[in-house]
């Protein structure tokens, strides 16, 4: 028989045992070690909620820290030992099936809660216990003028059994008496502690503060003060301490001697940079992360006059093929070569690397001199990616996107700077990447301005921002109005009228084209139907309207034309859907099929553009058009006289094919009278341009037409 494996409370009792082993040794109490671990089990059980709680409660750890202190774990050794145990085995035994890195990181952060719990319940007990000594203190300035009277002995149990380290020294600063805690926090024995003299003790590190408040302490102009200072052991190690420093008077009033309570805090210290260190560098390549860069970035900007800044903000180009292809586990070793790269890169002074996440770093460059710094910091990163890169045998070439932002500090901030570091870096990607561009203040606008229509075209259809302007087609043979062209506009608040090519490629990017193009189906059917109902005597006006790639695989694409039209009460051939010769290149029957039923149903189908897309022409007989528009870039030679007879060439045989195919043709952009004729004579049947008119009102239509119907 196979035993039962161990359910969650054996292994968080096994964790308890673990956790009271360790930490036993060094704990003043009277309790057995069995003892000590069943009051340690209730405390693991909270950290092992905590670790799988839905959100991370500080409290919790918090309160397992304070805890510790309540049970004596008073010794700083318990503390490590017992943040030790945390990070080595919490996870092991209590992190059941959850993801693995999420919850190391949980158990990073209940140390450090566990590590700020136990500061301040520990603090809490120093304080009551400084309070008991200032108390027994006060009491001993009446001793040592009156020859020491009963309330010594009081004074001396506290002053040898306190947990944190005592001193008094007269205003000399000659050491006079220290106790057992002091002595073990500093090494060393008491004769050689009161050989020494208070001002001896500098360090490096001191504040600026310190002595002069220690100075003002010994004259009697201040009766205590509070610092954080280190001292030398010894042996030449630190000792970092939460120092206080009290003025004893004597009966008289006068200042007699100085007494120091000194809470040891190295290795509360020691973890705190531990823990800073976590926060501010990436675990997987070592390098500075998105917090400390952000760090450096805005004391780079907020430097002095005369002080600029370079950055280069990289991006692999292609990484995500890496990724899927070879797994992440060689992706990030591949991660873990490039950092090391680009941290050759940077070693000059004021100079730093650092991962913003995923596959993006940045390099930064403070100084003077930086216009010519970052250009070769630049290069220099270039140069260090071309050396292909060895994962799991394959030799992998590297190529990187940058973008280089230079400037003055004080003229912009973090944000800022890195947002036109980031716009950058994407015009140096559809520039076809491996490369590295200069920051442009106008393609920054540019780019800016593009996110904010973006991020406003939903609101902007919701409030009805959008109108349509119209653009007659014209019979070529007769010069009468036959329809109309649709064309949305976007009334902006701040920008005014934009036209479709600053808008429709946002809203295809963003999928709201699809809600915008039924937007101005319905208007447009609908002003057909007015047109209709008003017309006399000529036949009824088309309306063409445009329709994106991204309609075209829209389920919709059918449906959406047909009701919009049966509640408008107009038969399918008054409508007419352009598509441009571009998006039906390669085409399969799944794209071709709803068009196809929309065609035989009556709707028209035209080919915009036609001639820009390279398509081969055997493919029309297989699209489901009725209507050949020939591109601008094919008449604009007629303009003038006498035309190309090259480009007439071109056009009469287009105009030969399509008439063939029973195709009409639509000619766009006629803007004189003689490029006019010359189309009509080759065979065009309808045109459209300024010539006739530019896009305008619906009203300006019917008037056309009207005028059109009359003569």
């Amino acid at each position: 028989m196979t035993a039962e494996p161990d359910g969650p409370e054996d292994r968080l009792r096994r964790f308890a045992t673990i956790w009271s082993r360790a930490v036993f040794p060094v704990t003043s109490t009277s309790l057995t070690r069995p003892e000590f671990e069943m009051q340690l089990l209730p405390l693991a059980r909270r950290l092992s909620q905590a670790l799988l709680a839905r959100t991370f409660e500080a409290a919790e750890g918090q309160a397992v820290g304070a805890a510790l202190v309540d049970a004596h774990c008073t010794d700083p050794e318990a503390l490590s030992r017992a943040l030790d145990c945390v990070d080595a085995y919490l996870v092991l035994y209590c992190g059941e099936d959850g993801p693995q890195e999420a919850l190391r990181t949980r158990s990073a952060r209940l140390q450090h809660a566990m590590a700020a719990g136990f500061a301040q319940a520990l603090r809490e007990r120093t304080l009551t216990e400084q309070e008991a000594i200032s108390r027994a203190a006060l009491n001993a300035r009446s001793l040592v003028a009156e020859a020491l009277h009963a309330s010594e002995a009081r004074f001396r149990a506290v002053f040898e059994g306190a947990a944190i380290g005592i001193g008094i020294a007269d205003l000399d600063g000659n050491i006079l008496q220290v106790n057992g805690a002091l002595l073990r926090m500093f090494g060393g024995s008491e004769q050689s502690m009161r050989g020494r003299r208070v001002p001896e003790w500098t360090h490096p590190d001191d504040a600026p503060q310190v002595w002069p408040l220690y100075e003002e302490l010994v004259r009697g102009e201040r009766e205590h003060y509070h610092v954080e200072k280190a001292f030398y052991r010894p042996d030449g190690t630190a000792l970092w301490t939460n120092l206080t420093v009290s003025l004893l008077r004597d009966a008289d009033g006068e200042p007699q001697y100085q007494l120091a309570l000194m809470e040891d805090t190295t290795e509360r210290r020691l973890l705190n940079l531990r823990l800073r260190y976590e926060a501010t560098h990436d675990a997987l390549t070592g390098l500075p992360n998105r917090t400390l860069f952000f760090e450096r970035l805005e004391k780079a900007l907020s430097a002095g006059e005369g002080q600029r800044f370079g950055l280069c903000y990289l991006d692999l180009d292609g990484f995500k093929t890496i990724n899927d292809s070879l797994g992440h586990a060689a992706g990030d070793r591949l991660l873990v070569e490039v950092a090391d790269r680009l941290q050759s890169c940077a070693t000059a002074s004021g100079e730093m690397v650092a991962r913003l996440g995923g596959d993006e770093f940045v390099a930064l460059t403070t100084g003077p001199d930086t216009e010519r710094e970052v250009d070769e910091l630049a290069g220099r990163i270039m140069n260090a990616l071309v050396t292909p890169i060895s994962i799991d045998g394959r030799d992998l070439t590297v190529r990187g996107s940058i973008g280089v932002v230079e400037g003055p500090a004080g003229e912009r901030g973090p944000a800022e700077v890195l947002r036109s570091a980031d716009i950058t870096m994407y015009r140096a990607k559809s520039a076809g990447g491996n490369r590295f561009e200069l920051a442009d203040p106008e393609a920054d606008a540019r780019a800016i301005t593009r996110h904010g229509l973006t991020t406003a075209l939903p609101a902007a259809l919701e409030r009805g921002e959008f109108f349509i302007e119209y653009q007659p087609l014209v019979h070529l043979g007769d010069g009468g109005v036959r329809g109309a062209e649709a064309l949305v506009r976007w009334l902006h608040p701040q920008h005014g009228v934009l036209g479709p090519d600053q808008f429709i490629p946002l809203a295809e990017h963003t999928g709201l084209i699809v809600p915008l193009g039924r937007w101005v189906l319905e208007q447009s059917v609908r002003q057909a139907r007015l047109w209709q109902e008003r017309q006399t005597g000529a036949g009824p006006l088309r309306i063409n309207v445009n329709l994106s790639p991204c309609q075209l695989t829209h389920p919709g694409l059918v449906q959406d034309p047909v009701d919009i039209l049966e509640r408008a009460g107009l038969e399918p051939d008054a409508l007419c859907l352009e598509v441009t010769e571009s998006a039906l290149i390669g085409a399969d029957d799944d794209l071709l099929k709803p068009l196809r039923r929309l065609a035989e149903m009556g709707v028209d189908i035209a080919l915009d553009d036609f001639g820009t897309g390279y398509s081969n022409l055997a493919n029309l007989r297989r699209l489901p058009v009725s209507v050949l528009k020939l591109d601008r870039s094919f008449t604009q030679s007629m303009q003038q006289f006498p035309a190309d007879p090259v480009d007439l060439k071109i056009v009469e045989g287009l105009v030969t094919l399509a008439h063939s195919l029973d195709l009409a043709v639509t000619v766009e952009g006629v803007e004189t009278g003689a490029q006019a004729e010359q189309l009509r004579i080759l065979g065009c049947d309808t045109a459209q341009g300024w010539y006739y008119a530019r896009p305008g009102p619906p009203e300006r239509l019917h008037e056309l037409a009207l005028v059109d119907a009359i003569s």
